[in-house]
């Protein structure tokens, strides 16, 4: 088995096969980006991309990612060049304590891959089940918003 993780061909154990991605990623692989939150798939910390789909990595098993793309808040930028999601949060401050960032972070691109110029409505809909302690919506709200005039403006992606 195996798996096209951050662009780069990365081997998978038969007996990794049940384990869920989110150990495999932190404690296999050393990437320790995506975060334990709930372990049930509900506060979505753990958001790694899937052939570009959003997924909760504590409950998706190593299976489901064989022969697929894996990537994770590691992998998001291109070298140097920052997502305009990552551009747009830094701009913005948006993380305060900054846990469950690298899984809103994911949410987020995934969703403007999905929906360039997002509303307020979608934005909602799409970040519902990432979980913020802190607090962030609004300044979450804001960058995501702000990534799309980045990506209109002609920056990156």
């Amino acid at each position: 088995m195996q798996v096209k993780l951050n662009r780069q061909t990365q081997p998978l154990d038969e007996d990794q096969a049940q384990t869920p991605l989110l150990w495999w990623l932190r404690d296999a692989r050393g990437l320790t980006g995506t975060r334990y939150g709930c372990g049930q798939g509900v506060c979505g910390a753990c958001t790694v991309h899937l052939d570009g789909q959003a997924v909760r990595s504590c409950i998706t098993p190593c299976s489901a990612a064989e022969g697929r793309e894996l990537t994770t808040i590691e992998g998001l930028a291109r070298g140097d060049v920052l997502h305009p999601v990552q551009q747009a949060w830094l701009e913005l401050a948006v993380a305060q304590c900054g846990y469950c960032q690298s899984g809103q972070v994911m949410g987020a691109a995934a969703l403007l891959a999905a929906t360039p110029n997002p509303t307020d409505e979608q934005i909602n809909a799409a970040m519902a089940g990432h979980l913020c302690r802190c607090g962030t919506y609004d300044r979450i709200r804001a960058a995501i918003h702000r990534a799309a005039q980045i990506v209109r403006e002609g920056g990156a992606r």
